[in-house]
């Protein structure tokens, strides 16, 4: 017998919740996928997208004074009054205050982002899976240590089920249309200059 394939339900700002995983200032200096300054620039426009969204947003580091260090300071400005839950265990879905604050959005349908991206992001995707979630990773606002993990990890999460995409493509997705009054807030926050440039485009040829 074929495995049935579920059908489509989009994302959209009443389903879907953003899971921020270890974006901290000590991972982010052995990430070889994405240079420092590209892989900030994702994570930040995700978050920034997500609030003007109305997306539940929960952010989690592990080991923060001990190990990891702080969530990199351009994020926490991005999130002002989002908490940041600090916790021991390596899957952040195994920290009952992350469960508690992931259950209590109420949404199904979960965005995840992490460093690095076969554990922090990975771990608590598939265990969202297992639990009847629907599971994504925006991959560009997620890095990791080497190329044999990058595709180790995007090879398990796709055998797992989690849905493999990148931020503004999820966002977009969410935005579903651009008569939305969010729309240019959501471009802006995502900072496209090529969108940028066409909305200026399409403002010159208006008048």
């Amino acid at each position: 017998m074929s495995e049935q394939i579920r059908p489509y339900a989009p994302l959209t700002s009443e389903n879907a919740a953003l899971v921020l995983v270890d974006h901290q200032v000590g991972l982010m200096t052995g990430v070889r996928d994405y240079s420092t300054g590209e892989l900030k620039h994702n994570v930040v426009a995700l978050a920034k997208a997500a609030r003007v969204l109305h997306l539940p947003i929960i952010v989690t580091t592990t080991a923060r004074d001990s190990m990891w260090g702080p969530t990199f300071p351009e994020l926490v400005e991005a999130l002002p009054g989002i908490p940041i839950i600090d916790r021991s265990s390596v899957n952040a879905f195994d920290d009952p205050e992350v469960a508690r604050a992931i259950d209590a959005t109420g949404r199904t349908k979960l965005i995840f982002a992490g460093i690095s991206l076969e554990v922090c992001a990975a771990f608590p995707a598939i265990t969202a899976i297992g639990k009847g979630l629907d599971a994504y990773v925006a991959v560009d606002a997620s890095g990791t240590f080497s190329e044999t993990k990058r595709q180790a990890g995007l090879l398990r999460m796709l055998q797992a089920g989690v849905i493999l995409s990148d931020y503004a493509t999820l966002m977009v997705e969410i935005l579903k249309d651009n008569a939305r009054p969010e729309a240019t807030a959501v471009y802006d926050a995502m900072d496209m200059p090529w969108a940028k440039l066409v909305g200026q485009v399409a403002q010159a040829y208006s008048k």
